[in-house]
């Protein structure tokens, strides 16, 4: 309980600093591509995708098509490194995309483009977001650690109910590694999920609306972001995504 208390003193201290006037993020009406990267400070593989993936901070359709998070999974904590950055609720996302697209098996690095598993990184690494499928709006509204999100769909949708994915992302962020695998290693990362919930959208007339208080996070980092994207409640595929900048 008072590790909880200090987690939201924290995060509230933070975000009151950081977050001076209300921010408004929204998406354009066509697909934004999420791509997820679920990785491990405790897996020799990874560090050269941690890299690849920090590299799309310039990418020119970041955050307008294509919005990557890094989920770092604790299933690798064992062999020696615990990565502070790590949960067990990532890991099973990823078992149960695993489970939903036929996948025999889960590891790291591993990528899913659009809720598909995306093997180019092993390859040419030709990451094609240029869909121009027009699916709607994602805005976002937060206020000090309050969230506002709304769901216009281009087209009516039968669901009653959506699922809103919020995520506060980290940048900028090193580890020495002194264990395991990476020991010796100065590890960097970027996009880095520091704090994660999921809460569903309620259908009102033509919209899908929440209100919710961002995620708790484990620590900050040097720059921030925050994300969030919708999905069909019995299917993780992202319907629409939207993210942007908390800081500066």
């Amino acid at each position: 309980m008072l590790k909880y208390k200090v987690l939201i003193l924290f995060s509230t201290l933070f975000f009151g600093v950081s977050l001076q006037a209300e921010l408004l993020i929204a998406s354009p009406n066509t697909r934004v591509s999420l791509l997820e990267l679920y990785t491990s400070e405790g897996c020799s593989s990874c560090p050269p995708a941690d890299r690849w993936f920090s590299e799309l901070k310039s990418h020119p359709g970041l955050w307008n098509s294509i919005i990557p998070v890094g989920f770092h999974v604790d299933y690798w904590n064992y062999i020696g490194w615990e990565d502070r950055f790590s949960s067990p609720e990532y890991a099973s996302r990823q078992r149960r995309y695993a489970r939903s697209k036929n996948l025999k098996t889960v590891y790291t690095p591993g990528f899913l483009l659009n809720g598909k598993e995306w093997r180019s990184f092993y390859g040419l690494r030709k990451l094609s977001v240029d869909s121009g499928k027009e699916v709607g709006s994602l805005k976002l509204k937060v206020n000090d650690m309050e969230l506002v999100a709304e769901y216009k769909p281009t087209e009516n949708m039968s669901d009653k109910t959506l699922v809103l994915n919020v995520v506060v992302l980290g940048f900028d962020i090193k580890t020495n590694v002194t264990a395991g695998e990476n020991n010796n290693k100065e590890l960097k990362h970027d996009f880095t999920v520091l704090g994660y919930k999921i809460i569903p959208l309620y259908k009102n007339e033509s919209a899908y609306t929440v209100m919710t208080e961002l995620p708790d996070i484990i620590e900050t980092a040097p720059r921030m972001a925050i994300s969030a994207w919708i999905n069909k409640e019995n299917d993780m595929t992202p319907v629409q995504a939207a993210g942007g900048w908390l800081s500066n």
